[in-house]
């Protein structure tokens, strides 16, 4: 028998490995049983974001001529991403207060209630019955994305199943089905974009409201400057939809992610909003800072639940709380630091409206420089479209054999739909850039209905 002594010392010893028999093999490993494939063996490789997988591809190109088409993001006419001197300004003094009034603790579930007021008025207006009495159960989201993303869980776990069915345009945002659909809703489309005219297909629209739509049913409505076709409504389209939508009694989920960005003027872009909240709809209104405070890399947006009363919205803030709670717990603080000091400082709020109209000007001229480029050098195919649509991107009316002709031999990286974000455009690069679409639709045999 061994003694105490030698007994600890051989616990202290490494335990031999065993093969599958269970005898002592110090040196050899026992087969797999998997195949070698181990516990994750099984997952495939997923496709890549169409928007992204673009950048990416853009990244390892090293041509010089290289242009980038495809992401949403301002540049300014250097062709470099832009931070707002009213953003600077404001993390300067954001800086400054950091350990006085300013710390690193968690924010609440729903974000501070400065930021709630500020916010409401921006998108439904300084004078809103809505707002002064209560009625809108407000929290800070993940920018846009997010707050869809919430909007669509609350929808699923507290509507009724009736409503469970959302109607987006066809196109929309490529996120938006993924979206809801993860969220369980049932995601059907309703037409949206006339590709004869590369305008807006109103007849189409209407004609599913009106006959395809069930009482109930949600609809995503892009507030302004439509992603990804750039092709909004008319103020009186706008007041017949909203009178369809409220005989059907259909709800609106509105996602505004270019207040401002599109025509230079925040009112102006929050036209259809406050159409809707002037008809007394009750509705949901998602909204970004990522376009037009270029506050991409912030995550910083809101969601607005419009009620018909101030107890109804409590009831619904405090299930929006519970929706998030599980989620992410709270949201980050310094973008909400940031709209505070924007909004909130009437300087500071001036200067960002006259930067916002710089960069909105900036996206009008070009527009205007790419068609008129195209017209004179007589491109076949009409293109007053370019200049009809509004907002960073346009639905060019290219086909895929075209996009991808602009990719793989011009180096311009745009969307395979046709998609570009005019933003990447510049002086420095228009004429590159005209001079390649009319080769690719000079030569390229499937041109489109409507274009040449």
């Amino acid at each position: 028998r061994r003694s105490a002594a030698t007994r600890a010392v051989v616990r202290l010893l490494p335990t031999p490995q065993r093969n599958c028999r269970g005898m002592a093999e110090p040196k050899a490993k026992c087969a797999r049983t998997d195949g070698g494939a181990g516990l994750f063996g099984h997952i495939t490789m997923a496709p890549p974001d169409p928007i992204l997988g673009t950048s990416i591809a853009y990244n390892a190109d090293t041509d010089p001529k290289k242009i980038n088409l495809g992401i949403g993001a301002y540049r300014d006419e250097a062709g470099k991403p832009y931070v707002l001197k009213c953003v600077k300004k404001a993390e300067e003094d954001i800086l400054a207060d950091t350990g006085k009034s300013v710390f690193k603790e968690y924010s609440t579930i729903d974000g501070p209630p400065k930021l709630k007021t500020l916010t409401q008025k921006l998108v439904f207006g300084e004078d809103s019955a809505a707002v002064t009495e209560g009625r809108i159960a407000s929290t800070q989201g993940l920018s846009g994305t997010g707050s869809l993303r919430v909007t669509a869980e609350f929808i699923k776990t507290f509507m009724k199943p009736e409503s469970h069915v959302i109607w987006v345009s066809n196109p929309t945002w490529g996120n938006h089905n993924t979206i809801f659909a993860k969220a369980g809703l049932t995601v059907k489309s309703y037409p949206y974009y006339k590709p004869s005219t590369r305008g807006f297909d109103f007849e189409g629209m209407v004609k599913t409201l009106k006959e395809d739509v069930a009482e109930g049913s949600h609809v995503l409505l892009h507030a302004c400057a439509h992603n990804p076709t750039g092709v909004d409504p008319t103020e009186d389209q706008w007041k017949q939809i909203a009178d369809i939508m409220k005989e059907r009694k259909l709800v609106p989920l509105m996602d505004s992610a270019y207040q401002g960005y599109a025509s230079g003027s925040l009112d102006k872009d929050a036209f259809a909003v406050r159409l809707f909240l002037s008809m007394g709809f009750e509705m949901y209104m998602c909204q970004s800072f990522a376009k037009n405070l270029g506050l991409y890399g912030e995550r910083i947006g809101m969601l607005h639940v419009v009620c018909s009363s101030a107890d109804a919205a409590k009831n619904v803030l405090s299930q929006l709380k519970m929706v998030i709670r599980p989620m992410y717990s709270s949201p980050p603080i310094h973008g909400a630091l940031l709209i505070e000091r924007i909004l909130g400082e009437p300087s500071a709020f001036q200067a960002w409206k006259t930067e916002l109209k710089e960069m909105a000007d900036r996206v009008l001229e070009v527009r205007s420089l790419l068609r008129k480029g195209l017209e004179e050098k007589g491109t076949p195919g009409t293109w007053n479209h370019i200049t009809d649509q509004i907002g960073m991107f346009s639905y060019t009316g290219l086909t895929e054999k075209q996009c991808e002709r602009l990719i793989s031999k011009h180096h311009i990286y745009l969307l395979k739909s046709g998609r570009i974000s005019l933003a990447g455009l510049n002086k420095g690069n228009m004429q590159y850039m005209i001079d390649c679409m009319d080769e690719v639709v000079a030569l390229a045999p499937d041109a489109p209905a409507g274009i040449i």
